[in-house]
């Protein structure tokens, strides 16, 4: 019975100060106060949170609101307290707190203050939390994120399975489930777990349709996001990465160009997560790369793109991830980098783990494949594995994937659909699509050899097609309803009624063709994307470029490397900067060299632009970052303090040749150093000035020349160094 004689409308206005409900959740809060068990399946976004928390404050004792993530408890414990006056409202129970912040959580609880106690699943479970929460009244459980429950769910957490079992043990009280993603299968297997079976289901569409899904081919991914985070200044945005060095390396890479990013992931302390949490929501930074222990119960309403540097392990997590784009309505961009060898590289993680295990992976993996490299509409494609219907030419948003903008030609596929399903039928509907495939296009693998496939009717019957392309037709057929996955036995296909109709009173049937990913380059590195531009240079400006160097350099009576070197003039002959920014993003020119020389070069580019009538690119050559980029910045400082080269060397554990060689590379790129603190010490004023006269009329970019003239009166480092003191003085 509740506390307050409100009815939900009313208690909603006064806890929250809400005039109405989002969908489903006054009906949701109903069942709860009710003492019915719950089963609510909403999309990120869709008010899951609010479908406990207005019945927890409504009623008598304390709701136990079971969280995977220490940030997602403490995101939520602070939303409802922002709606309260005492913070003892609200509380979680987690191996954070200490021994005096766990005690007073205890007094609040069973002083009847705490109306919502969040428990992490192993919290739950320690003997010391059950004897206290079977001390004190509990209203009910609400397992939040329950698709952790299920094998099948694309976070399973086996601590989860045993939340059952501690509930009754605790108190027999009502159980609310809720979960952004659960497949047909994952929400069977949650209700069976919990022991929910006759808990009344709430389910809100999944179609979110201010969403816009693009999956690209991905070649160059880095320098897209780095394009798109430019073009979106301002605007927040999340991209996710598989792997940690992947994290730190794009959030670098857009630092150095100018983007306000930091990267997040486990292996940072909770401290530096929570802190990098704050900023993103306070909006001092713009955009988070991201492993996917990021975002999971964020609010944060106005993030406008979701980028997947590298795809997902299940649609699931692709779902839910995206899902924390637009969540206010406004626009939100979804965009998902795909290739071939990332799909490998996850299938390579699931090697070593229960077999079980591996088939359910491995089939994760095939979904999020099907979604990639379909030509149908993502957005019905999405939906369809979610278990609901929708309709891709009026349905609300379904325009809104690159599919439905760019469509690509149907046909009828009347005969390769037949062709299917006769096979199937043959064979009793008792395997995977494989089999049917590698059968169609004369494939001799052990499941076909082992089941005969080699002497069936339909050996070779679609050979003039490959596997890729009767994989497409299958997806069709699955979305179109005339196939269905037997989940239980790891996808084996069945045919449905619609499939036997079609069967029996064949007609025709629209098909796609799909998308070739094949020759996809997943290796991306900014250090490739340059080498690969080298030869779309304009030959007719370099020349140009060179003639204003030799001029310059003449005027300046210095070598033409000493200005800019060839590799500045290549990529400046293909990229056209107009401006010092963009000047600066070109190989070997720092502020300094673009401030002394840059002038005269930007005017011949731009000049050459205009009067060429050039379309430049959208896409300028983006900073790129180095391995050694942090050990310039260190090199830098230490030269500062004038600390002996020997012990910088020392202390970034770097031979003496690598400091020189970061030292020329820092001087050659427009930064001044001044080592005469070192210099002074072997080579006075005469020497120098002897060496200077060589190097003025030297036209060698490196060290060689001047070595091998030399050698025999001085050392090579001290050649080096007098050669790192000259481009530090004339060409910065």
């Amino acid at each position: 019975m509740s506390t307050l004689e409100l009815t939900p409308a009313k208690a909603l206005k006064h806890f929250f100060g809400f005039d109405e409900f989002k969908g489903e959740q006054e009906q949701v809060v109903q069942s709860v106060l009710d003492g019915n068990d719950a089963f609510v399946i909403m999309p990120t976004g869709g008010g899951k949170s609010m479908c406990y928390q207005l019945p927890a404050l409504m009623m008598e004792g304390t709701a136990i609101v079971v969280s995977p993530l220490i940030a997602l408890m403490k995101n939520q414990v602070d939303a409802i307290r922002g709606h309260h006056e005492g913070d003892s409202i609200a509380h979680f129970l987690n191996s954070s707190l200490s021994k005096a912040e766990a005690a007073q959580v205890r007094e609040d609880v069973s002083t009847g203050l705490t109306k919502l106690l969040y428990v992490a699943p192993e919290s739950l479970t320690k003997e010391d939390n059950i004897n206290f929460l079977r001390s004190v009244r509990i209203s009910f459980v609400a397992v939040d994120e329950a698709h952790c429950i299920s094998e099948w769910g694309h976070d399973f957490r086996p601590e989860y399975r045993r939340i059952r079992t501690i509930v009754n043990q605790i108190a027999e009280v009502p159980i609310i489930a809720l979960t952004a993603t659960a497949t047909p299968k994952v929400q069977a297997d949650i209700q069976k777990n919990l022991g929910m079976k006759d808990a009344r289901l709430f389910k809100a569409s999944f179609n979110r349709e201010n969403l816009f899904y693009e999956v690209r081919p991905k070649k160059d991914a880095l320098k897209q996001i780095v394009r798109h985070a430019k073009t979106h200044v301002g605007k927040s945005g999340i991209v996710y990465c598989l792997s940690r060095k992947k994290v730190e390396e794009i959030a670098e890479v857009l630092r150095v160009n100018g983007i306000k990013a930091l990267g997040y992931h486990a292996g940072m302390d909770a401290s530096q997560r929570s802190r990098i949490q704050d900023q993103f929501l306070m909006q001092d930074v713009d955009v988070i790369v991201a492993t996917i222990a990021f975002g999971m119960g964020i609010d944060k309403p106005d993030v406008r793109y979701v980028i997947h540097y590298d795809m997902p392990k299940s649609l699931e997590s692709y779902y839910q991830e995206t899902g924390r784009a637009g969540r206010d309505g406004g626009e939100g961009h979804c965009i998902a980098f795909y290739s071939h060898r990332d799909i490998e590289k996850l299938e390579k993680f699931l090697q070593g783990k229960p077999l079980a295990e591996q088939e359910i992976g491995a089939q994760l993996l095939q979904e999020v494949m099907a979604y990639a490299e379909t030509s149908m509409s993502r957005r019905k494609f999405l939906l369809h594995y979610f278990g609901e219907a929708f309709d891709e030419v009026n349905g609300p948003g379904a325009q809104n994937c690159d599919n439905m903008a760019n469509p690509p030609k149907l046909r009828d596929g009347q005969e390769e659909v037949h062709l299917i399903l006769s096979a199937i039928l043959e064979h009793k509907q008792t395997f995977r699509a494989p089999f049917y495939t590698g059968m169609l296009c004369g494939q001799e693998n052990r499941e076909i050899q082992d089941y005969k496939g080699t002497t069936s009717p339909f050996w070779k019957r679609g050979e003039e097609h490959d596997e890729k392309h009767w994989n497409g037709i299958i997806r069709q057929m699955l979305v179109l309803g005339l196939l269905r996955k037997e989940v239980e036995t790891f996808g084996v296909l069945k045919i449905t009624d619609h499939g036997m109709e079609f069967l029996t009173q064949p007609r025709p049937v629209m098909v796609a063709e799909e998308r070739d990913y094949s020759d996809v380059d997943a290796m991306d590195s900014m250090s490739q994307t340059r080498s690969s531009q080298g030869g779309a240079a304009d030959v007719k400006l370099r020349e140009m470029l060179k003639a204003l160097r030799k001029e310059v350099a003449d005027d300046e009576s210095l070598p033409p490397y000493v200005i800019f070197q060839d590799v500045s003039l290549d990529e400046m002959a293909i990229h056209y900067p107009l401006n010092e920014d963009e000047l600066l993003r070109i190989t070997g020119v720092g502020s300094g060299k673009a401030k002394k020389y840059g002038t005269p070069f930007l005017k011949l580019i731009a000049d050459y632009v205009k009067e060429e009538g050039i379309e430049r690119a959208e896409d300028l050559l983006v900073r790129s970052t180095s391995a050694r980029s942090s050990s310039k910045v260190h090199i830098i400082q230490r030269i500062d303090r004038q600390i002996d080269l020997a012990d910088i060397a020392r202390d970034l554990n770097l031979k003496l040749e690598d400091v020189l060689n970061e030292i020329e590379n820092i001087v050659s790129a427009g930064t001044k150093v001044n080592l005469d603190y070192v210099i002074n010490k072997t080579l006075d004023e005469e020497s120098l000035e002897e060496l200077f006269d060589f190097l003025k009329e030297s036209e060698d970019e490196g060290s060689e020349e001047l070595i091998s003239e030399w050698n025999d009166v001085y050392s090579e480092e001290e050649l080096r160094m007098a050669r790192i003191k000259f481009l530090s003085e004339y060409a910065n």
